[in-house]
């Protein structure tokens, strides 16, 4: 009995309050946060944490920036457009039916053909009224044609006794005679050659065998593999003397473009500028008609950090925004102006220092983290 209540007395004891002796009073003070060092979370100050192996996994990137004087760029849509010198289409000038031009039959898109290649042939296609009037002209004009012959012939025996003048006349209808037959029987049995105007690549075919065609149709497109047209369309003023160049994103390359030249009437309200590119494979790189994104440099320049675009992110207010590494795994969002530079890199004019590290890659990933 008395061990029964001796365990419930040291029970009472452990189970009731402590506290603390006088001069030991921690008062209130909150528990320190402490980051935990194996995964990637944002920090109650907005700052994100990335632990060395999670920066390693995200492929996480930063480069310092620095203060440079660039060309000011306006940012322009635009187009690839044939280049009218050295591109050409092949047009059907009659109506008819499509056969192929050699054993091979007929090329196909992205063949490269050459200047002078005879691509297809177009077999007229006439009625049945029309075909039997052709025939009667040509039987008629080759019963003509044999009487003219006789007749020249009877008058070339009689050269001594009749005019020089009777034989020209004869020899000059017995050639037109001939002329004609031979108009007439080649637009029953002739056919129309669609014949390459220049030398390159075919971007389009549009034929088939046995194909019947219009006339004015489509048929093949050829294009040079070594020139691109751009077309851009500016909808604000623009001072073009102020044009030096442009450029335009292809993948993670800027390819440069020179600029032609801009006619002075307005197209669907819009100015459109003409830019070009004369290099190896440059016709390759973009299809025709593919809209892109022109970035035009003017002579003026503009201070700025030029950073990868790659680098530009949303925060959740829908701002701009860039991720600086101020600590080894720590990341801030800054929110940055920016300006357009090539199609690659932005110009940041406001909200970054220079010799800050920026996340050039993964930027998009660090902004997931919650």
């Amino acid at each position: 009995m008395k061990r029964t209540l001796l365990m419930m007395g040291l029970c009472g004891v452990a189970l009731g309050p402590v506290f603390a002796h006088e001069g030991h009073d921690h008062g209130d003070e909150k528990p320190s946060f402490v980051v935990p060092g194996n995964q990637a979370q944002r920090l109650p100050d907005g700052t994100v944490f990335v632990p060395k192996s999670a920066q390693r996994g995200m492929a996480v990137l930063t480069r310092r920036v620095a203060v440079e004087s660039l060309p000011k760029s306006l940012e322009l849509p635009g187009r690839v457009i044939m280049d009218p010198h050295l591109g050409g289409r092949v047009q059907a000038m009659i109506p008819g039916r499509i056969e192929p031009a050699g054993v091979h039959g007929l090329p196909a898109a992205g063949s490269k053909v050459k200047k002078g290649d005879v691509l297809a042939w177009v077999v007229p296609a006439s009625g049945a009224i029309e075909r039997a009037n052709q025939a009667a002209l040509l039987a008629e004009l080759k019963a003509s044609l044999g009487l003219a012959e006789k007749r020249l012939n009877r008058l070339r025996e009689l050269a001594d006794t009749v005019p020089k003048k009777d034989i020209d006349a004869a020899e000059s209808e017995v050639a037109s005679l001939k002329g004609r037959l031979g108009a007439v029987g080649g637009g029953l049995s002739g056919r129309e050659a669609l014949v390459a105007p220049v030398g390159g690549v075919l971007a389009a075919s549009n034929a088939m065998v046995g194909q019947v065609v219009e006339p004015k149709e489509l048929i093949f497109e050829v294009i040079d593999p070594d020139s691109l047209h751009i077309e851009a369309t500016a909808f604000d003023p623009i001072p073009l003397d102020q044009i030096a160049s442009a450029t335009v994103a292809v993948g993670d390359q800027a390819v440069p473009l020179s600029y032609v030249g801009a006619p002075r009437r307005l197209r669907e309200q819009a100015l459109p500028l003409i830019f070009e590119n004369h290099a190896a494979g440059a016709g390759l790189t973009l299809p025709l008609g593919q809209p892109v994104k022109v970035q035009v440099r003017l002579k003026s320049t503009v201070q700025g950090l030029p950073v990868p675009a790659s680098a530009l992110t949303r925060n959740t207010a829908n701002q701009v925004v860039v991720w600086v590494k101020t600590a080894p795994e720590r990341f801030t969002a800054r929110v940055v102006r920016s300006e357009p530079l090539d199609g690659v890199r932005v110009l940041v004019t406001g909200g970054l220092q220079a010799g800050e590290r920026v996340v050039v890659q993964g930027a998009s990933l660090l902004a997931q983290i919650r």
